[in-house]
């Protein structure tokens, strides 16, 4: 039985980000799955990383019942809109606080490289966008991709990490909306 974590990455409940992760859930259920969920907004933490890496901040007990929940699942599916071209800035600060040094890698002494804390795990990005995915990725070169994909996902040794974008979502109708639950719910049957 495949485990997977679900993070939701917006804000807002009322979002049609939280249909996008009910969606996925609904489908993943349908194939047997084992699902945690982590909703970053309901989390009680400080997302600013007061100290850098010079000085550990302890950990809240949400963080803390976060991590375990992403070392349990085998595959990662986030779900987050593209703001300003990045991340919303909870779960920027979520990241920040969580994969850390000795959690997600670990610099080995006297060199550059690391190892990768994290691998055998896979990864999904379900993200939500304002424009074409290809534009974004043609025009700025996907800046929150590369973010969440290669600097940190990838950098921890989760592989693969692939990428939906859900979008034009501004202008989208109501009809264009349940295509893309289906979508998704359809990648979460696949458990893809």
């Amino acid at each position: 039985m495949k485990k997977i974590a679900i993070i939701n990455g917006h804000p807002n409940k009322e979002s049609f980000n939280f249909g996008v992760a009910a969606a996925y859930k609904e489908g993943a259920l349908g194939s047997d799955a084992e699902i945690k969920e982590i909703i970053i907004t309901d989390l009680n933490f400080n997302p600013n990383l007061q100290f850098g890496y010079q000085k550990r901040m302890e950990l809240e007990p949400d963080l803390v019942k976060a991590w375990e929940i992403i070392q349990w699942a085998d595959h990662l599916v986030w779900v987050h809109p593209i703001w300003w071209g990045g991340l919303p800035a909870l779960m920027k600060g979520f990241i920040d606080r969580l994969f850390l040094p000795g959690f997600a890698y670990k610099y080995r002494e006297n060199s550059l490289w690391w190892d990768k804390l994290l691998t055998g795990k896979t990864a999904h990005i379900i993200t939500t966008i304002d424009q074409p995915g290809w534009y974004y990725r043609l025009m700025y070169g996907r800046p929150s991709v590369n973010q969440l994909k290669k600097s940190t996902l990838e950098f921890c040794g989760i592989k693969p990490v692939k990428v939906t974008y859900l979008g034009i979502i501004r202008d989208s109708k109501e009809e264009q909306r349940k295509t893309w639950l289906k979508k998704v719910e359809s990648l979460g049957r696949k458990l893809k």
